[in-house]
């Protein structure tokens, strides 16, 4: 592997937008080109780094908190990130930036989806049952999502598909001197 800096892509979106969807491939293009990537995804850190946490504004924030710190350590050391979190307040994810920008870059990817897509895409059902009120707190129904006021990217998915909503993003990092081009 070579000598790299390293950064953070930060995908921020709705449940079902499709965070997850962009970050995999990405994670597999940047590794085919030699970097060292981790990918930091929402579902796998609530089961283990964040199991402890519920969906109150203030364990987002904490959940979010937590995240930040292991994507930190990982850009520090030349690594890059791709955390895929719904991240719904922008005060949070305004001090995410801020603490990971004293280690490396931080690129925000809005993954931009109505709110109808994402409830037709959920294989989970939990948009049905938020819409019954039978899941409190849930991002987009019961609880506000923040959209970014200037990210860096985005990623309208429900107009591209995953192939140019990853396209679009490995550009960016290419221009900006992140990878290698493909």
């Amino acid at each position: 592997m070579r000598d790299q800096k390293g950064f953070t892509v930060w995908l921020t979106g709705l449940s079902g937008s499709g965070k997850t969807a962009i970050a995999k491939p990405l994670e597999g293009a940047l590794r085919d080109r030699g970097l060292k990537v981790e990918r930091l995804d929402g579902d796998i850190v609530r089961q283990s780094l964040t199991s402890d946490l519920g969906f109150t504004k203030e364990d987002r924030d904490q959940n979010i908190k937590r995240v930040t710190f292991v994507a930190k350590l990982l850009t520090r050391n030349g690594v890059a990130v791709i955390c895929s979190f719904i991240s719904p307040y922008r005060e949070r994810r305004a001090e995410t930036r801020k603490e990971i920008e004293e280690a490396g870059a931080f690129v925000e990817v809005f993954v931009e989806c109505p709110l109808e897509v994402c409830a037709q895409r959920d294989v989970k059902g939990l948009y049905d049952l938020a819409f019954a009120g039978k899941i409190d707190n849930f991002t987009g129904v019961s609880d506000p999502y923040e959209a970014p006021e200037k990210p860096e990217i985005v990623c309208h998915t429900a107009e591209e598909t995953v192939e140019e909503s990853v396209a679009r993003v490995l550009r960016y990092l290419e221009e900006r001197g992140f990878s290698p081009t493909g």
